[in-house]
């Protein structure tokens, strides 16, 4: 196995997420009731031990969809902004 596929199999298996139901990642959408279901999932998140590299697989996947390391759509979309922002300066 691929030395970067074995260590993201690892924090995975480590990930808080995977004892609760995924749909709590999933909202339907960013108002209203889905508002209680992404708070529910970044607190998961924000007590899993691998926040940070989950984070950076979304960032770097470009995945949009769900809570990544207890970010949503728009907050990855606009910390891949930032960045380009960034790197546009230096």
């Amino acid at each position: 196995m691929h030395r970067e596929t074995r260590a993201a199999a690892h924090w995975q298996e480590m990930s808080a997420c995977r004892r609760e139901d995924p749909e709590l990642f999933f909202p339907i959408g960013d108002t209203g009731p889905s508002l209680a279901q992404i708070e529910e999932a970044k607190t998961v998140c924000r007590e899993c031990a691998v926040v940070e590299p989950c984070l950076q697989w979304a960032l770097a996947s470009r995945d949009t969809h769900g809570i990544w390391g207890a970010t949503t759509e728009a907050e990855r979309r606009r910390l891949r902004l930032a960045a380009i922002r960034t790197a546009a300066r230096a």
